[in-house]
């Protein structure tokens, strides 16, 4: 998350003088008191003043008034013209001289640009000062209280002003809510200090101002009520209200009108929010709906359970034994034979009525391929190894090519992205958001429960300076060149940069830190930020506490617990070009700075410091890549360890040398080496960059999926009877296991593939490598790992050592002839495992619970969030876990949010104007309208503040009531403030009113406006004289440096823009959800107001690109996944023919994703696109846990409890051992990895796999299969002497 730049404003704000007359001189210190009935001359009644002409002057300049009452003075003709032009309601005669007038008219033309936007705030406001200055019946309501002695002369010290509080009500509430769009905040908060109600007000307008301070030069205390003998009255003008008809102000400043009463804020709408209240138990809808179908289900199950054995005990129902009958007539039951070999196998010796399996045709013709492959195979292995090997050493050429994308946006946005092609367009027609180098300098509290003491101390304000100066110290070498922070930072307004800091209140020099006050001089900032010439910033801006501070409340900036410094440094579209590269030197240069010096020396002030760089999380992820190397290494290590344990003989001291398969273990590790470096090289010759999370996981993940195939290959070829010779054996292996390897790997091929169809590039990627890495494993497992299995069972078989086959030894020939024993693991399958699983309430047990976990896992999958914590992504080590944390902890407001408009047709015949302002005259509707409007709901639309508007700006700059702004000279060209070169001297003299300024003229009268807006010509004209208009005193809408890049001027001359911004906040973002949400809220909005205005409207932000995936992330997730599902249900039902063992295989792959999401939920694992990955991947991983048990249950023989018992005691072991404990001893070592995304996404997320997978495959799997499963493909044939043999 990125903090919003402070200049946003780029503006000077000081605080309006109210008080008349401008004048030099000098003032005693003498002040006499008078009281409410003193007089000097004054009479409280009509037609008399109470303070008429000026008297003298303050040191400062400021003037002060004469208190010495007279008649009202009738004006001439000029000056009561120049009086009805800004105060229309005092007619005749007037208690104000010229000078008077005109210093009043100097004064109030720094907050007509505030408030001109809503005509009845201006008018009351003005009205407020008329009244004080210029009615004829001053002294009715004006009493002086305080005389001061200047030069000899008495002047007004201070004044009692009665007023009415209908006045002060009226005039608060018509001001309270007009905007500052620059500063995007309340024009209240320039021109009354944020008041809450008129009093507070009127406090600070009447507040006495020391020497040189913005402020009143005398005190003037307004009062509402009076002694009614004195013959005073209160003034109590008509105030107009924002809502009026004929001054009416726009929705934005006055949300209370009338008009606007009918399009109130959206309320806030809870997403999923059903809920269902039973007794004090509180459950969401789903949760309720899922435990009233659970109960429902099983409730039918045990019932259909309890029937089911009511039948099979009663004698009249037990079934008989499965028959068949041969042409011959004779019967024969179809058992197991003894040795358990699988019945697909045919010895050409067998008696002439034997055991044979049906198969479908792609099994028949995979069975037949496998028979002959591998007994060719078994004959030629050296022609299969060095073949098989010469393909896969050809595509790893391509790693000549090899490159490795590390770009964060390259990596997670896909190039048909909505969001990046909206980023495209901002950066190419406005300008790229600036880069960002942050430090967060935070207190500690003294307890754990303590809260942190206030940062804002002297101590800690002197280490900013100390800090700062070693920052400004920075040189980063680029190409022989020495930068320093100057040379790229942002300077919207000069030579400064734009660096947010509390040190900007003493403009980042220390020499002013005792001069202005020191931490006094900072709490008087936090009030007056946008008041005060003293604090205002070095880059001639205002500097809002919000953005450099952090750990407060509400607006208690003192309590603040850290400093938050942030450096805008320039951008450019081109992140390869020298201004790119020197700011990634100075970065550099910046972190090391951080680490080395600024580190110690902030804790050695017992503080904490978090920082940051624009290319840090680049620079990390780079770093990553090497951080779990270690890790993976030992887990491959120990896979390897298991591998070579798995494959050998059960041990025994006097052959294990030669029963041991360590060198047959260790080739297949280089099988999947080469398959992994194969795919890799594919990519690479064909330009596909890989990724660091490529080759950091799949040859894990190729490793834990090819294990299972040698196990089960070598596991076959051992079962086979030993009396067949070699080749016999290889070829009975393959046509046993074959079809079903084929089966799970075309499985696990095309459930990685279908993650190719996810936008993301890494996860596309990724999931591109993975299936063309499982495909060439496989491939290599049939060819050459094969013959490897041919060598190393002829080295066996010779007595060779192994690991050393050159050597023989003398071993015994006693256990040659007799079968392989069984393992462990294959008597545990069949005599235990299988038999308790037979048990009819075990069975009823397991599929109530796995059915009540599955409909448990849809109810909690709801809880997923989506999201990718940056945290989870970085080295556990690295700086960026701190500063991640202060930032969710310090931060107070959200990142800028730009709403862009294309093609704004600004010309007089188009509506397009009013549609988007939000001042007087315009729609109701318009767009900043409804951003405003939309700011007062946050907790919904996530925008914090009503947008910075330049179109509203510029209206109220080329206004006739903003006379101090669009001005013009004789000649017609710019004529700037009276306070700005050329009218006023460049080198810090004077201003006056005179000068080469004198005879300039507002740009427009109202009679040249059609309707207060200018016509396409005038527009055309004056927009870049308001875009190169520097902000000042005398006119705060100058657009240069606020609005620079908000409006793209090229070739706006057709009466068309092509491209322009406003700009806003998100409310502050913490979570991943927030970041979601706010895009989701934004985009809806500006959608809605898009198709309501007609105009094409997208919302903008620097995060967007990076979360936009997010929106859809469960669409991409379950669509992938079916797709998954679907591709292994059409594999299975192809390859099977069978529908109801693949609806079976559907169901239990269903099933393990399901559950896997629920795991999710728990653990609190997001949604994003590396959990969909292995989300789809578990598909592919999930279908060997299944595929291998269900084919050994088709193809035995016998009663469904008979044929569960047979495939668990075939392949169960295999399953266990070679697929179970594989993945299980590798992703253990995971746990370990120093990066929290290995940990989170494939420790935990493989881990659950793996066990799911176990307990679907080897509980849940059997039991359905003894319950529901396919009938056999197990027949009885007769095999006749003039023909061959029936064999699959």
């Amino acid at each position: 998350m990125r903090l919003p730049l402070g200049f946003r404003a780029a503006v000077f704000c000081f605080q309006v003088l109210f008080i008349i007359s401008i004048a030099n001189g000098s003032r005693s210190d003498t002040r006499i008191l008078l009281t409410s009935n003193a007089t000097l001359g004054q009479s409280h009644t009509e037609e008399y003043c109470a303070m008429y002409d000026i008297c003298g002057a303050r040191s400062d300049g400021k003037v002060l008034n004469c208190p010495f009452g007279s008649p009202s003075v009738k004006p001439d003709d000029l000056l009561s013209s120049k009086i009805q032009s800004l105060c229309p309601t005092i007619t005749g005669n007037v208690c104000c001289t010229e000078a008077q007038f005109d210093t009043l008219r100097a004064q109030v033309q720094q907050a007509i640009p505030f408030l001109v936007g809503c005509p009845a705030c201006l008018r009351n406001f003005l009205n407020l000062f008329c009244e004080l200055t210029c009615s004829p019946n001053q002294s009715l309501f004006i009493n002086v209280t305080a005389v001061s002695q200047v030069k000899n002369n008495s002047t007004v010290d201070g004044i009692d002003f009665y007023i009415a509080d209908t006045f002060g009500e009226g005039l608060y509430d018509s001001c309270k809510d007009v905007k500052f769009g620059t500063m995007n905040t309340r024009a209240i908060e320039f021109i009354g200090a944020g008041a809450k109600n008129f009093r507070e007000w009127y406090a600070f307008i009447g507040r006495q101002a020391g020497p040189y301070v913005p402020g009143s030069p005398y005190a003037i205390n307004f009062r509402s009520s009076l002694d009614g003998s004195s013959g005073m009255k209160p003034m109590n003008d008509t105030t107009y209200s924002c809502g009026d008809t004929s001054l009416g102000c726009s929705c934005g400043d006055c949300p209370l009108s009338p008009v606007c009463t009918n399009s109130a804020p959206p309320s806030p709408h809870e997403r999923g929010s059903c809920s269902v209240r039973i007794g004090s138990l509180k459950a969401r809808c789903i949760e309720f709906a899922v435990a009233i179908l659970y109960i429902i289900l099983v409730s039918v199950f045990l019932g259909w359970g309890l029937f089911q054995r009511k039948r099979e005990k009663s004698p009249a129902s037990r079934t008989k034994p499965l028959l068949n009958v041969t042409d011959g007539g004779v019967v024969h039951h179809v058992n197991r034979q003894k040795d358990e070999n699988v019945p697909m196998q045919m010895l050409e010796d067998g008696p002439q009525i034997t055991n044979g399996v049906q198969l479908s045709i792609v099994q028949g013709y995979m069975s037949k391929f496998y028979r002959r492959y591998g007994t060719w195979v078994a004959r030629n292995p050296v022609l299969v190894l060095c073949s098989s090997l010469a393909v896969v050493l050809l595509l790893c050429l391509g790693l000549i090519r090899f490159k490795v994308e590390t770009r964060p946006e390259k990596l997670w946005v896909g190039s048909g992205s909505k969001a990046a092609e909206e980023k495209q367009f901002f950066d190419s027609h406005l300008a790229p958001f600036y880069r960002i180098e942050q430090l967060i300098l935070a207190t500690l509290p003294n307890t754990v429960h303590e809260k942190s003491p206030s940062i804002v101390t002297e101590d800690n304000i002197k280490l900013l300076f100390e800090i700062q100066k070693k920052v400004d110290g920075i040189r980063a070498n680029y190409s022989g060149s020495l930068i320093s922070l100057t040379d790229i930072c942002m300077k919207p307004l000069g030579q400064d940069c734009a660096t947010q800091s509390v040190l900007q209140y003493f403009k980042m020099n220390p020499e002013n830190y005792d001069g202005y006050g020191g931490v006094e001089h900072v709490d008087y900032c936090f009030q007056h930020y946008t008041s005060a010439e003293t604090c205002t910033s070095a880059f001639k801006a205002p500097l809002d506490p919000s953005t450099a501070l952090g750990g407060f409340s509400g607006s208690n900036y003192s309590e603040a617990s850290a400093f938050i410094v942030t450096y805008p440094v320039n951008n450019v579209i081109d992140k390869e070009g020298n201004e790119t590269k020197k700011a990634v030197a100075w970065e550099k240069a910046f972190i090391q700075l951080v680490k080395d010096e600024l580190l110690p020396l902030v804790k050695s002030k017992n503080l904490t410091l978090s920082f940051s760089s624009e290319s840090s999380i680049e620079e990390e992820l780079k770093r990553e890549s090497t951080a779990d190397a270690i890790t993976i290494l030992i887990s491959y290590l120990v896979m390897f360890a298991y591998i070579s344990l798995t494959l050998g003989d059960t041990p025994r001291f006097t052959s294990f040398y030669i029963s041991s398969k360590v060198l047959l273990g260790l080739s297949g590790v280089i099988l999947v080496m080469l398959s992994v470096l194969g795919s890799v090289g594919f990519f690479s010759a064909i330009g596909v960059k890989s990724t660091l999370i490529i080759m950091e996981v799949i040859p894990f993940l190729v490793l834990a999926v090819g294990v299972d195939n040698m196990c089960i290959l070598v596991n076959a070829v051992k079962r086979q009877p030993l009396e067949l010779p070699l080749e016999g054996r290889i070829s009975n292996a393959l046509v046993e296991v074959g079809p079903s390897m084929t089966l799970a790997s075309l499985s696990e091929v095309l459930a990685f593939a279908v993650g190719s169809f996810i936008p993301m590039p890494a996860c596309r990627v990724f999931s591109m490598f993975a299936a063309l890495a499982v495909l060439l494993d496989f491939l290599l497992q049939i060819t050459a790992f094969v013959a490897l299995i041919v060598f190393d069972f002829l080295r066996a078989e010779d007595n060779r050592v192994d690991c050393f086959p050159c050597i023989k030894t003398s071993g015994s020939d006693s256990e040659k002839g007799s079968d392989p024993k069984p393992g462990l693991v294959a008597r545990y399958m069949k005599e235990i495992h299988a038999p308790i699983l037979g048990l009819w309430g075990v069975k009823l047990v397991v599929v109530s619970v796995f059915a009540a976990f599955a409909l448990a896992s849809i109810a909690l999958c709801t809880r997923i969030e989506p999201g990718l914590e940056q945290q989870i992504v970085l080295p556990r080590d690295s700086y960026l876990q701190g500063y991640f944390n202060n930032v969710s902890e310090y931060l107070r407001i959200g990142p800028p949010l730009y709403f862009v408009v294309k093609d704004y047709n600004y010309s007089s015949e188009s509506r397009k104007t009013n549609q988007l302002c939000s001042i007087s005259q315009c729609d109701s509707d318009s767009l900043l309208n409804e951003i405003a409007r939309a700011s007062l709901a946050p907790e919904s639309s996530y925008i914090a503040k009503p947008a910075a508007s330049w179109l509203d700006d510029f209206l109220v700059w080329i206004s006739p009531e903003a006379f101090g702004c669009c001005r013009k000279f004789t000649n017609g060209s710019y004529c700037p403030p009276d306070d700005q070169p050329p009218c006023c001297p460049s080198n810090g003299g004077t201003c006056s009113l005179g000068g080469v300024c004198k005879d300039c003229t507002t740009c427009f009268r109202h009679s040249d406006l059609q309707s207060d807006r200018p016509s396409t010509a005038q527009f055309r004209e004056k927009l870049p004289w308001f875009l190169s208009a520097l902000p000042s005193a005398d006119c705060a809408k100058g657009g240069h440096g606020a609005y620079t890049s908000s409006v793209e001027l090229k070739g706006y001359e057709d009466g068309v823009i092509q491209a322009s911004a406003f700009r806003t906040y998100h409310t502050p973002l913490n979570k991943q959800v927030d970041y979601v949400n706010s895009m989701r809220a934004a985009r809806e909005f500006s959608s809605r107001v898009s198709d309501s205005l007609e105009m094409e409207i997208f919302p903008y932000s620097v995060f967007y690109m990076f979360f936009e995936q997010y929106l859809h992330i469960w669409r991409t997730a379950l669509v992938n996944l079916a797709i998954a599902i679907g591709a292994v249900f059409i594999v299975c039902l192809v390859i099977t023919c069978s529908l109801w063992s693949s609806a079976i295989i559907l169901l239990v792959l269903a099933m393990i994703v399901v559950d896997l999401l629920g795991v999710m939920a728990i653990l609190n694992i997001q949604l994003n696109a590396v959990s969909v990955v292995n989300l789809v991947m578990s598909v592919g991983i999930a279908v060997e846990f299944c595929v291998h048990i269900t084919h050994a249950f088709l193809v035995s023989s016998g009663d469904r409890d008979q044929r569960t018992k047979a495939a668990l005691g075939t392949m169960g072991a295999s399953v266990f051992s070679g697929i179970t404990l594989t993945k299980l001893v590798g992703v253990i070592v995971l746990c370990f990895s120093r990066t929290e995304v290995f940990v989170v996404y494939y420790f935990q997320m493989y881990l659950a796999l793996v066990l799911l997978g176990f307990l679907h495959g080897l509980v849940f799997l059997p039991v359905l299969l003894s319950m529901f499963g396919p009938p056999s493909r197990c027949v009885l044939i007769e095999k006749q002497e003039n023909r061959p043999s029936v064999s699959s």
